[in-house]
């Protein structure tokens, strides 16, 4: 495509075939000539981010090839960047819905499942500050390294707190980044309880991978549940 170079990888998933993947060639790619990235905050150095393999994006992936499928859970990946858990969730057949604000994720997306030989899969432009159209409520909302600035406002939990149901989930894996504690506190108000568990992975692609699975539950019971 103009503006930036690509690769193709093929993505080993634990317990499922291998993803192919169209990825940015590396970090110095940039395109945003009609200033979209631009006009939601999204700076030069950020631009590529979406487009590239994160350990943690891969660790998500893994959760969520051995997580069962349930016929009436609705799923949303949240900052899902190339969607890795996205795509494994959706050829494994759970109701998800991928969703990030770049301007450029839904593209890659769809060549994504286009390489996969998957049906197209829903998609959300959404930017967790601003509600884009009706929102729909969702039973369980996953994501990967998406603590990784400080959030003083809680526009994350508020984001997902909007598009919760009732008796929601919340499953993050997260590099160990400093936000998780501050990030927690914010979800426990909401009546969410965490479960926190290691998942340091010394034989991971790419290298040893160090992080932690958050699990945050809300039921009925809670008195802050909708």
């Amino acid at each position: 495509m103009p503006g930036f170079l690509t690769k193709h990888e093929r993505v080993a998933i634990g317990h499922v075939d291998d993803l192919h993947i169209r990825s940015l060639l590396d970090r110095q790619q940039f395109s945003d000539a009609r200033g979209e990235a631009a006009a939601i905050g999204i700076c030069d150095a950020a631009w590529p981010l979406f487009g590239l393999l994160w350990p943690s994006g891969r660790q998500l992936a893994a959760q969520m090839a051995v997580r069962p499928v349930r016929v009436d859970e609705r799923i949303i990946e949240i900052g899902c960047g190339l969607g890795l858990a996205s795509l494994v969730s959706h050829r494994r057949g759970a109701d998800i819905t991928a969703s990030d604000c770049h301007p450029s994720t839904a593209g890659f997306l769809a060549e994504n499942l286009r390489l996969n030989g998957l049906l197209p899969l829903p998609y959300q432009h959404s930017h967790w500050a601003v509600d884009v159209g009706p929102l729909r409520r969702f039973d369980l909302i996953i994501g990967s390294d998406v603590l990784y600035e400080r959030d003083d406002d809680g526009v994350l939990a508020g984001f997902i707190e909007r598009n919760a149901t009732t008796c929601a989930e919340v499953m993050l894996v997260d590099p160990d980044r400093g936000n998780r504690s501050a990030f927690s506190r914010r979800m426990r108000g909401l009546g969410f309880e965490l479960t926190e568990s290691r998942l340091d992975d010394p034989l991971a692609e790419g290298g040893p991978y160090k992080g932690r699975l958050l699990v945050y539950r809300r039921s009925a019971a809670s008195p802050t549940a909708r």
